[in-house]
């Protein structure tokens, strides 16, 4: 038995990085997956994949940006699947600015892909969940910096920050429909976006993951496929009544001090 055994699970922004290793292991532990994202290509060489390995999944390609196609994703797999009984948005844009330097611009980007989607999203998935008078889970991947994080993340903290209030607000709102509403601020980690941000924004070499591991606690970056196991458990049964919560994955203790 699977931890996810024939839920239908949708992950947003999941043809790549964090995201597509959370669909992974939902679709081994059993679950229907379904992922967004804006590029063809991978997306499905993703579902390719997973039903190659036995599993079903299918891709939606839309950009999370616009609030109407984000909500339309969950329809899309309603209407495909009967139902959505898992949502996981993982979707995030890590491009870089600072208090003094961000344009309007650049902070409606971050709050339209950081925020607003996953909003919408969530709405779209509790109403199904609600209609049908069925309990469900939703994971919000969040991050470490929305305590505070670097000068240069000003919009994106901005936006992230917002995230956590609105997966308190939602599990709050939503307790007495049993609708499980959890969040994960994740730290460091290595995946194919963060390394276009590195070399983009900072300049990195290849072998900039080697050297960023060699000064971290645990000898190496946050990995995409234990996130994604920790992500499952709170999708799934075992987690329990845990709900409104927004767990620190990372290897750095707030509020610790050298």
């Amino acid at each position: 038995m699977g931890l996810l055994d024939d839920k239908v699970v949708l992950v947003g922004g999941g043809s790549q990085g964090v995201g597509a290793a959370v669909a992974r292991a939902a679709s081994r532990e059993g679950a229907i997956v379904a992922v967004t994202g804006r590029r063809t290509a991978p997306g499905e060489a993703l579902v390719t994949e997973l039903t190659a390995a036995g599993g079903k999944a299918m891709f939606i390609r839309v950009d999370l940006a616009d609030a109407e196609q984000a909500r339309t994703a969950v329809g899309d797999v309603v209407a495909t699947y009967g139902r959505i009984d898992c949502l996981v948005n993982s979707a995030g844009l890590t491009s870089r600015g600072t208090l003094l330097d961000t344009t309007p611009e650049l902070f409606d980007q971050h709050i339209a892909i950081n925020l607003r989607a996953p909003f919408f999203t969530m709405q779209a998935a509790v109403e199904d969940m609600v209609a049908r008078k069925a309990p469900g889970t939703i994971v919000n991947i969040i991050t470490s910096s929305a305590h505070g994080g670097q000068p240069f993340l000003a919009p994106y903290v901005a936006a992230k920050a917002g995230l956590i209030g609105l997966t308190r607000n939602a599990a709050h709102a939503h307790r007495w429909d049993r609708i499980r509403i959890n969040g994960l601020n994740i730290g460091w980690t290595a995946t194919e976006g963060e390394d276009a941000t590195q070399k983009t924004f900072h300049g990195a070499g290849d072998d900039w993951r080697e050297e960023a591991a060699a000064k971290l606690p645990m000898g190496k970056l946050g990995q995409p496929d234990e996130i994604a196991d920790f992500v499952v458990f709170l999708l799934s049964d075992r987690s329990g009544v845990v709900t409104g919560s927004v767990i620190d994955w990372d290897q750095n203790v707030l509020g610790g001090l050298d």
